[in-house]
């Protein structure tokens, strides 16, 4: 199950949040040190790692699923995300070059029917990354504070092999968040000097993990049986807050 787009707005909002997603970006861009003119799309709550890219690629888009909610995005410009079943993406085939899953695999309830669809969607050549928290990190185990304590936890060889099961080659594996999810401002604060240390000692334990993968296409090969894309538009929200509503 999805965690709560308010939840999720929220934890970014603090000072852990904003720890986590400098060290996560920053592992991303490694990995993708240049989209230029290529059209780029985030599933799940993908929104904070998007914005490095918004002055670079071509487009930048973002889905979040229907059972999450979702926000406007970007603040202040054009909206660019919208809502969406993630195992109905409504795109043509072959339509986007970068696709960026955090807070998406885990939660999912149609796990391989969202990469079937990702896999559609993906230009040939294309590359994904995802995001997912590592079994065998301490982040995966602390359900209230953080949201990589939601889902199911993966590590780095289920990871691997679900992806090649869904027809995606493993290319790299970055990982990050080796600092404890403590609210402590000495750990922020010595959070990259950890996450150094960590990188070089103890992989294994990193609180996430980020794989990227490229689009299968073997001659011969059978793929995933591809399903007409639902007819209707991509609207941009572009309104306050939408999510469902409490209580």
């Amino acid at each position: 199950m999805y965690n709560d787009i308010i939840d999720l707005r929220e934890f970014y909002s603090t000072p852990m949040g904003q720890m986590g997603r400098r060290l996560i970006r920053s592992r991303i861009r490694r990995l993708w040190s240049n989209l230029s003119g290529m059209t780029v799309l985030g599933l799940g709550y993908s929104t904070p790692y998007l914005q490095p890219f918004q002055n670079e690629a071509n487009v930048v888009l973002a889905i979040m699923p229907s059972t999450q909610g979702v926000f406007h995005w970007p603040e202040r410009e054009p909206g660019r995300v919208a809502l969406s079943d993630d195992g109905e993406l409504p795109f043509p085939d072959r339509s986007i070059d970068r696709l960026l899953i955090v807070h998406g695999l885990e939660c999912s309830e149609n796990l391989r029917v969202m990469l079937r669809e990702v896999w559609r969607v993906l230009a040939d050549g294309g590359r994904i990354i995802a995001v997912v928290p590592n079994r065998r990190g301490l982040w995966s185990r602390f359900e209230q504070r953080s949201p990589f304590g939601h889902g199911h936890p993966y590590s780095a060889g289920q990871l691997r092999k679900l992806l090649r099961d869904c027809f995606f080659t493993p290319t790299a594996i970055e990982h990050a968040l080796y600092v404890p999810p403590i609210r402590s401002r000495l750990l922020m604060r010595s959070a990259p000097a950890v996450e150094k240390i960590g990188s070089q000692w103890a992989q294994a334990v990193s609180g996430v993990l980020i794989v990227e993968a490229s689009k299968q296409i073997y001659a011969g090969t059978a793929v995933p049986v591809q399903r007409s894309v639902r007819k209707r538009p991509l609207v941009a929200l572009s309104g306050g807050a939408r999510h469902r509503k409490a209580g």
